[in-house]
């Protein structure tokens, strides 16, 4: 009871109110005959496709798990599988015109399968999906499929009374995103308003969850790449109705999507790829090259960032690329306090790649929902960090829930012309009794990364564990670990202070997906340790 009184403290009262409201009221459905198309000025041009998830007629595969392709409500499936079925992403997925009669047979099976408010389809967040997803299938030239357009514009209505402000955050930008989908390529007045409505919640929305370096406020680069791609989608849809007055928002959405561009190139590792911090997994979103060539393609002009470091001091990121060396930091709060729900126990881990290969990496992600692995995929011990007495540095628990949580302080930057030194505390195990404080000191310099962790305060017992990517193999040699690099590269692991040994371990880089690894776990034995990567 606790936990939940010292999560819940932090929600936002309309989170509240709107858990009860959607509790004891039903919406309502649409009357009369859906409105007319409004005629657009081009067709809709899918610019950064994700790989096909339809297999044939009748399967398909989400998350790297196949399963029946027309079974709506499957209980086998998981929810999130389930969320996957519905959104129809494989409508502009690659090589998606090679099925066109297949996704017309789809979408003709979910609107007999799928009535009004039945089933998980009617979800705001698959509907919000959806639509978006019909409405470009329709801007690209299809011939809507009989009842389409009189379900399209039921859902639309049916979201528009059930927007998810018990969630707020990313949930709440795709509602927005769908209306103005849905308000644009309809005529009439209700379309008018889920348009005003859309684009106003729109604009809130981005100034509250854009932060002003350019990064998602969740502090997921995952869902940082997902905010930026709707963004995107929003402009083109603007440049589809000219005119119109979401053509009038065009300027405002790309100099956001400039800045969120700019941070997600700064953040990301030498092999193209995002770094697992909070929710992160390969495969959920286009390649970050890909949503960048998209930007490209809108005319939007992202600005470049100086130097070899640079600080991302609003979400509190740090990426360092020196000697050979890519080290990206996590300076930050674990997220918005009212929405923690995609936040990891990983205050002050890091990723490091070395001669353009990920070296350590955070565990990342395989699952939402319930689970043991959850929890612990998201626990501290799964992270590039320090673990005292055995807890998490923020109490993660259940599947998206954060009671009491790490703040990060005395953040320091020190620039050198040969070495760059970061340094940054956090207050998560203050609330051991007695209190302790754990400190780190990162160190780039030629031909080394140190990383120093200190522990004021008195523990039972406390670890720093160091992820391996599974591409690298590691060797024990007398009192140090090698580790070979693919290209032939090696790098030495020495600690002062600590006692080292090698654990099993996995890696997560997609849903779906475990790939076994090694860990490196250091002992404290005294309250300062060093451990020292050189090549």
């Amino acid at each position: 009871m606790l936990k939940l009184v010292r999560t819940a403290r932090y929600l936002k009262p309309v989170q509240v109110t709107n858990r009860l409201t959607r509790r004891f009221t039903k919406p309502r459905l649409r009357q009369g005959d859906a409105p007319a198309l409004k005629p657009s000025t081009r067709r809709w041009q899918t610019v950064a496709p994700l790989p096909a998830s339809v297999v044939d007629a009748n399967t398909a595969c989400f998350l790297n798990e196949p399963g029946p392709l027309l079974q709506w409500q499957n209980p086998d499936k998981s929810h999130l599988w389930l969320y996957n079925l519905h959104y129809f992403d494989d409508l502009h997925a690659e090589h998606s015109a090679q099925r066109a009669t297949t996704h017309r047979e789809l979408i003709s099976h979910w609107l007999l399968g799928n009535p009004p408010m039945d089933g998980v389809g009617w979800e705001p967040y698959p509907l919000s999906l959806r639509i978006v997803s019909w409405v470009k299938w329709l801007l690209a030239g299809n011939e809507p499929v009989t009842g389409m357009l009189d379900s399209l514009s039921q859902q639309a209505h049916v979201l528009r009374q059930q927007l998810e402000y018990h969630l707020q955050g990313n949930h709440l930008l795709a509602n927005a995103k769908a209306l103005v989908f849905a308000g644009s390529c309809f005529e009439g007045e209700d379309a008018q308003e889920w348009l005003r409505k859309g684009l106003a919640l729109l604009d809130e929305q981005h100034r509250e969850q854009l932060l002003a370096d350019g990064a998602h406020f969740e502090l997921s680069p995952m869902y940082h790449s997902i905010i930026l791609m709707d963004i995107l989608d929003v402009v083109q849809l603007g440049q589809c109705y000219r005119g119109e007055e979401i053509a009038r928002m065009n300027s405002k959405l790309r100099a956001r999507a400039a800045l969120m561009a700019s941070w997600l190139e700064g953040m990301l590792h030498p092999d193209g790829g995002i770094p697992f911090f909070n929710d992160a997994s390969f495969g959920i979103t286009p390649e970050p090259q890909a949503i960048l060539d998209y930007a490209h393609k809108l005319g939007v002009v992202r600005p470049v960032a100086d130097g070899t470091t640079h600080y991302y001091d609003a979400s509190g990121y740090m990426a360092v690329r020196q000697h050979n060396q890519v080290a990206l930091l996590d300076v930050a709060a674990i997220g918005p306090d009212y929405i923690p729900g995609h936040a990891h126990a990983d205050t002050l881990s890091f990723e490091w790649s070395l001669f353009g290969e990920r070296v350590l990496v955070n565990s990342g992600i395989s699952e939402y929902g319930l689970s043991a692995e959850r929890l612990r995929q998201r626990g501290t011990a799964a992270h590039n960090t320090v673990v005292v007495n055995g807890k998490d540095s923020s109490e993660v628990w259940s599947g998206f829930r954060v009671a009491r949580r790490a703040s990060p302080f005395e953040v320091e930057l020190r620039t050198a012309e040969a070495s760059t030194i970061v340094k940054g505390s956090h207050t998560g195990y203050q609330r051991l009794r007695p209190k302790v404080t754990h400190s780190r000191e990162w160190r780039v310099e030629p031909g080394a990364l140190t990383v120093k962790d200190s522990l004021r305060g008195e523990y039972k017992k406390a670890a720093a564990f160091f992820h391996i990517h599974p591409t690298v193999s590691v060797e024990c040699e007398a009192e140090l670990f090698v580790l070979n690099l693919p290209g032939g590269q090696r790098c030495e692991v020495t600690v002062i202070g600590g006692r080292a040994v090698l654990d099993d371990s996995t890696w997560h880089p997609e849903f779906g997906l475990s790939r076994p690894n090694k860990r490196i776990a250091v002992t404290f034995l005294a309250p300062t340790i060093e451990t020292t990567f050189s090549y």
